[in-house]
């Protein structure tokens, strides 16, 4: 007699979507309770929970990566959990506030799996939505790094420290930005080019540590340096670097040093 299995119980149940969702749900609810009950263990908890981000990426993932493995799919769900939790340390511990938060935290890391599912695929075969998983790649890098940034220069550490921290999460996010460019398995030519770009942004960070104004403002400079190097970047892969698309980069780098020079204080 042939005893058929049950749905509920078969191997393959869950669809990838479906072990996002329940990823996404399970994270957000842990990343909500760490946020609002725990102080000083809080940062080994959302280092813990950064971990788990890319435990449920590989959960989903794990046949699409086992004959295509990329390590750098795991850099940005990684860094976005880490950057997210940190920054809650810098708000208002209001319950309105850590709801709104985590509904966004919910909404960019569902997107952030999407996106590298995109990825994977996209390096064996070549699908329409590349470009779109590129672009909220790109997104979610700049509030990244805009939250690591505030958050290192508001810790007000010594720059023996904040040199190391923001040359290692700046070379994480551009490696990561530049793969999605070339989805190659060698690390050799965006490991080169970060190294490049990342000193360049420690080197600014130097700089701004000791520029007299806000961490919120110092974070929104680096921040668009960061936009305009990675952005040039792209359009050098992409053999786009015209002088008409320059234009955008260059009022960007006006609009943040003008706010950085506006809110300095002088006095």
């Amino acid at each position: 007699m042939k005893i058929k299995i049950p749905t509920l119980f078969k191997k393959n149940f869950f669809t990838k979507r479906q072990r996002f969702t329940a990823g996404v749900i399970i994270l957000s609810a842990s990343l909500f309770l760490v946020e609002h009950f725990l102080s000083r263990s809080a940062l080994y908890a959302v280092l813990l929970l950064a971990i788990l981000t890319d435990i449920f990426l590989y959960w989903a993932l794990h046949k699409d990566l086992k004959d295509n493995f990329s390590p750098q799919v795991f850099i940005l769900p990684f860094l976005y959990t880490l950057a997210f939790g940190l920054f809650y340390f810098s708000l208002p511990q209001r319950l309105l506030v850590e709801i709104f938060l985590t509904i966004l935290y919910a909404v960019g890391l569902y997107s952030a799996y999407l996106s590298q599912n995109i990825f994977t695929i996209s390096s064996i075969r070549t699908i329409a939505l590349l470009s779109s998983a590129r672009t909220v790649s790109f997104v979610l890098s700049i509030f990244i790094y805009a939250f690591f940034t505030n958050t290192v220069f508001s810790s007000q550490l010594s720059f023996f420290i904040i040199l190391p921290l923001v040359f290692t999460y700046s070379l994480l996010l551009i490696i990561h930005l530049l793969w999605t460019y070339t989805l190659e398995k060698k690390l050799r030519t965006e490991f080169l080019w970060g190294i490049l770009l990342s000193v360049c942004l420690s080197q600014m960070s130097l700089l701004l540590w000791f520029w007299p104004s806000k961490p919120l403002v110092i974070s929104l400079f680096l921040t668009g340096f960061f936009y305009i190097i990675v952005g040039l970047s792209h359009l050098w892969f992409e053999k786009r670097l015209f002088k008409s698309v320059l234009w955008e980069y260059i009022w960007v780098a006006v609009f943040v040093f003008i706010v950085l020079v506006v809110f300095t204080s002088w006095t």
